[in-house]
């Protein structure tokens, strides 16, 4: 009986020591266990930030295995972050400066970069990101601030600059205004009224100085232009020096050949004109008819501005009016007396009879006598 106690005792002894000595198997298993979890890589979106230059989107490159399941590493870091020394920049966006980046580190989300302001670096503009959310980096801090120095140092555009370089449409409806309110439709000028509307006139002629002719006008503007240009200039003259009796009073007798038309960037006399431009150019002896010097014996002076819509209606008109006029043709089938002008430019008109037959309600004998009547002077008023 006794021995079967003591058999039991030390049973219950040994059973009880090997309940609370670990097997060196057991304690291995135990120990590589403990090994294989603080082994295993923590998880987390960012790498921990160093001294060295940072790279906020960079990952592991060694490859994470799983857990095991129900064990979790917690990983804590009594050190406060530091500041990177360069930002590493995202896909949409360039240099970030004079701003400085600091990342927040997070075991479960990718922490957003904070912007720390350098105090020691110059205001940026309010415009700049001013739509970007809270906390987030500027775009082209350093570039924003380059181009508001450049517009600091930038001067004003002027007034002159903003307004239009092509001058607006030239037309000679001044012109037209003036002929009709003040030269009767049989050619009489009332320089009195003009003189009263100078300013008018003087505003017309600064249009004609700015508006020369052009390389693509039609031939018969062109020849409208120096039509006006040369009428207009001559009631220039006579009122700049109105009352006088007549043209040849001026310039000592000849004031076509002083030069004091301003025209783009020449200057003209009256004989310059008629002369040089209209007559050589345009063989048109009709242009006689429609210039005006002012005198009572010259064509009468067209009570409208020559247009490029009028020019040939009108060179029709003039000819048979003042061919068929008694105050300046005298004109019969057997003999013709003419102004002077058919002899001072007799070449312009080729055979005379010829011509005027053209245009006179008589006809002319091939045979008839020609002879010149004297011209009369007189301010045509």
């Amino acid at each position: 009986m006794r021995n079967n106690l003591f058999i039991i005792l030390l049973a219950s002894i040994l059973w009880s020591s090997c309940q609370h000595t670990p097997s060196t198997e057991n304690t291995k298993t135990e120990s590589d266990s403990v090994i294989e979890v603080t082994s295993q890589p923590v998880v987390t979106t960012e790498k921990p930030i160093s001294t060295s230059t940072p790279d906020l989107n960079e990952r592991s490159d060694s490859p994470i295995d799983p857990l095991p399941p129900k064990k979790e590493a917690v990983v804590t870091n009594s050190t406060p972050p530091q500041a990177a020394t360069a930002p590493q920049p995202s896909p949409d966006r360039t240099n970030v400066s004079p701003a400085k980046v600091v990342a927040t580190k997070n075991t479960t989300s990718k922490s957003t970069p904070k912007i720390e302001t350098n105090q020691n670096s110059p205001a940026t503009s309010p415009a700049i990101g001013a739509n970007e959310p809270s906390g987030t980096p500027r775009d082209e801090v350093e570039k924003s601030e380059e181009i508001k120095q450049a517009t600091i140092a930038s001067p004003p555009i002027s007034s002159d600059e903003t307004k239009p370089q092509n001058p607006p449409n030239f037309s000679h409806q001044t012109w037209d205004d003036l002929l009709r309110s003040y030269v009767s439709a049989t050619g009489k000028v009332n320089y009195t009224g003009l003189k009263a509307n100078k300013s008018k006139l003087e505003g017309y002629l600064n249009d004609l100085k700015n508006n020369p002719p052009q390389n693509d006008w039609s031939r018969i503007k062109t020849m409208a232009y120096w039509i006006n240009a040369y009428n207009a200039f001559t009631v220039k003259l006579i009122l700049d020096n109105y009352p006088v009796s007549s043209i040849n009073k001026l310039e000592g007798g000849k004031p076509w050949d002083k030069k004091w038309i301003k025209i783009g960037n020449n200057t003209y006399s009256l004989n310059n004109i008629e002369n040089d431009i209209l007559r050589p150019k345009y063989k048109d002896p009709r242009i006689h008819f429609a210039v005006n010097c002012a005198a009572k014996s010259c064509p009468p002076l067209l009570n409208r501005a020559w247009t490029e819509d009028n020019l040939n209606s009108n060179f029709e008109k003039q000819a048979k009016e003042f061919i068929n006029n008694s105050n300046y043709n005298k004109i019969t089938a057997s003999k013709v007396q003419v102004s002077k002008i058919f002899e001072w430019y007799a070449a312009d008109f080729g055979n005379l009879t010829d011509y005027l037959n053209k245009y006179a309600s008589t006809k002319i004998n091939s045979n008839a006598k020609v002879e010149y009547l004297e011209y009369n002077w007189d301010l045509n008023e």
